[in-house]
This record gives C-alpha cells, structure tokens and sequence, in this order.
C-alpha cells in the first residue's frame, strides 16, 4: 500500500501529501473519468505558477487510457483518494509534453479550438516541430524541458457506464453508432428551431466522423463511406449557421466541401446565400447559376434567391447613389446575362435591377430588351447596338435621375 500511495516504484516521481483523503484507492480502469484540480509550478526558488485550473473556475476531467501526452498524470492520481491534495515533484523525463498539453488547455478556456493550426501527426511529432505555441512561457518549457511540480487535488473516479462518454473518448464502434443518433438528435433540434444547439449536435457527429477518416486512406472505399456520411452533416450545420447569421462561418466550409465534391448542388446554394447576405452580388449570383446548371429542379428556389438578391441590391445602390448631373449611373453591376447566365430565365427585378443601374452599359440579350427595355419611362437610350436590331430604340428619354 505504501509503493501505491507514495510512488515509491516510479522513477523520477516524488510525492508529498499535503491533505489526506478518504475510504480506498479508487481502481481505476480504461474509460474511467477522472475529475480533479491542479496546479503546474517551476521548480525553481520562487516556484513559480504555470497553471492553475482553479483560475478557469473548472476542474480538470481525463479518461483513463486517453491521455497519451501526459501519461504520468494518471500514474500521478492513481496513487490518491478522493478528497487527497498531493504534491508531485516530476523529473524532466515525464514532462516534455506539458507544453503541448498546457496550450490546449489554455485554449480551451479562452473558447479557442485547442487544435488550430496543429498538424495531423502525433504528439511527439508536434513536439519536435518547435514552433511556437503562443506562449511565451511554454515556448520556454519546449525549449529546455525540465522537472516541474503538479499540485493535484482528486475530487472523484466515475466508472465508464457512470457518465456520457466525450466524443472523443469513443472506440470506433462507439463512434459509428452515435453518427446516427446525434444526426437525429439535431434534426429534432431544427424543427424546434433550436438551431445552436442543433449546429452542436452535427459538429459532433462530424468529428466522430472525421477521427474515423483520419485512420483510413484518403480516397479509399473506408474513406470515401465515412466521406458520403459527412457531406449532409456538414450542409445541416451550415444551414444552422444560416439561420443564426454566421455568414462567414458558412463560407469557410462550403468552400471546403466545394473542394472535395465540386458537382454538390446544395453547399453552392448555401454558399451563394452567404455570399448574397454579406452583399458579394457577383460571387452570389454565380453560385446560384452554377446551381440552376448542377440540379434544374432547384431552378424555381434560384428563381426566388436572385429575384431577392436583385431586390435587395436595388436598394443598396438607390441609397448608395450619389447625386449626379452627367446622366451615368455610378458603382454599375454587371450584365446579369453576361458569359455563362446568357440564355437562362431570370426573374425581371434582376433586369430592371441592371437597367437603372448602368444605363451605358451594353448588354446582351436582344430578346430581353424587347420584353424589358422596350420603352420603359425614364430608362433613357442604352444598348443600341443590340436594339438597332429591334427598331425599339429608346431615343430622347433621360436616364432617370439624370439633371434636366
């Protein structure tokens, strides 16, 4: 009991207990969760603090068997009881990881992916990279490893049926089988337009997703099911992320799907709706004519999408528009039937949308002129080129706006 208590088996560990704790030493088993506060000190005189977890206001949880970069913790807390204090002093051959492991934390508590920027490698191969992790202080720690001090007080030991296991805690059978429940889970969300916590709901399940293809060859069968399972969890969370106005959210990850599966009809029709909500008109109007080509029974969706992005710009540029006296619009769009739109049906705000802005401003549809132009009060004399063919001319009539 005293080995176990005290570590007196472990080398390079030295263990003082501050406060005693109660009943047996818990066991510990593969999934078990542990909760527990710690602090990080510097062996040094001053023993100065690199972390501590009562600062974040919330103690720390691992899962036995998951932690790979610091697996000396849980030789650390195996040896207390529930309630302990226990002060670790660690030779430097068990704490090379805590830098990486100290800026995930970090992140995490300031609402930070604690991946970004990582490399798909594992830890070891990070830690060798040297780059930097932000902090000055861990940068240090990377730089000369050394002992350090953990101050650790144990709170419980949770058995694995005991609580809902964290996604990334799963086995891969765990994993494959919760894709479908939170899928449903967050269509149950969305009905009830609870579209947060539904957004939740399928970035979960793509990032059971994602740690399955992170161990199959890309491009392969295994990769390419897991891939198809994907795809419509990550259109349900950029509909969410619609619904909540995080445009730019949506951007980032059609473009990302649009990479991998360019024939996908729905992430451009979600992407061009971003791009129409943050005011890109050309990025948004091509998205959807590329959509109208891809699915043609999207077309009537399309039809309404410009009809309202026509509108919407109509009336950014009336209240952008400056007073003028040459009779040339200002900040002119371009032609909506232009390269590849040329001979698809569009909605007539969007003509009427080109007409007022850029009446200098040839276009390409003779058709269209002789159903739209034909006359039009005001609309002044434009297009000749293409109306000579016609004789509807609109001679002599000042573009609207224009100084009399």
């Amino acid at each position: 009991a005293m080995e176990e208590t005290y570590l007196l088996n472990v080398e390079g560990v030295k263990k003082k207990i501050l406060h005693g704790g109660q009943g047996e030493l818990p066991k510990f088993q593969d999934g078990s969760k542990i909760t527990f506060h710690f602090q990080t000190l510097k062996d040094n005189f001053e023993r100065t603090v690199i972390d501590d977890s009562r600062e974040a206001g919330i103690p720390m949880e691992i899962i036995v068997g998951k932690m790979f970069k610091m697996e000396i913790w849980e030789t650390l807390l195996s040896s207390m009881r529930a309630g302990e204090v226990a002060e670790f002093w660690c030779d430097a051959i068990h704490t090379g990881m805590y830098a990486l492991v100290s800026k995930g934390m970090r992140r995490i508590a300031e609402g930070r992916d604690p991946l970004e920027g990582q490399k798909h490698r594992c830890g070891m191969g990070n830690m060798f990279d040297y780059h930097s992790t932000g902090y000055d202080d861990l940068d240090e720690l990377q730089r000369t490893p050394q002992p350090l001090i953990f101050i650790m007080e144990l709170f419980r030991v949770e058995e694995p049926s005991a609580y809902k296991r964290d996604t990334w805690a799963m086995s891969k059978e765990e994993k494959l089988a919760a894709v479908p429940v939170l899928h449903s889970e967050g269509n149950r969300l969305v009905l009830r337009k609870e579209f947060r916590q539904a957004a939740e709901k399928y970035q979960e399940a793509v990032i059971c997703l994602r740690n399955l293809q992170a161990k199959e060859k890309p491009w392969e069968e295994g990769w390419l099911k897991l891939e198809s399972l994907v795809t419509p969890l990550v259109l349900n969370y950029c509909q969410c992320q619609l619904e909540l106005g995080e445009y730019y959210e949506v951007l980032e990850h059609t473009t990302e799907l649009l990479q991998k599966h360019k024939d996908n009809a729905k992430a451009y029709f979600k992407r061009a709706k971003a791009h129409a909500a943050v005011w890109n008109e050309r990025e948004a109007r091509e998205d959807f004519l590329r959509v109208a080509h891809l699915d043609p029974a999207m077309a009537a969706a399309v039809k309404k999408e410009l009809k309202q992005l026509g509108e919407r710009m109509r009336k950014k540029h009336v209240e952008d528009r400056k007073p003028h006296s040459t009779g040339m619009g200002t900040g002119c769009l371009p032609c909506p039937w232009d390269g590849e739109a040329q001979g698809l049906d569009f909605p007539f705000q969007v003509s009427l949308l080109w007409a007022e802005s850029c009446p200098s401003t040839p276009c390409h549809s003779p058709a269209l002129h002789t159903s739209v132009f034909n006359c039009l009060p005001g609309l002044g004399p434009r297009c000749s080129t293409d109306l000579e063919s016609t004789g509807s001319r609109c001679d002599g009539a000042p573009p609207r706006g224009a100084a009399t």
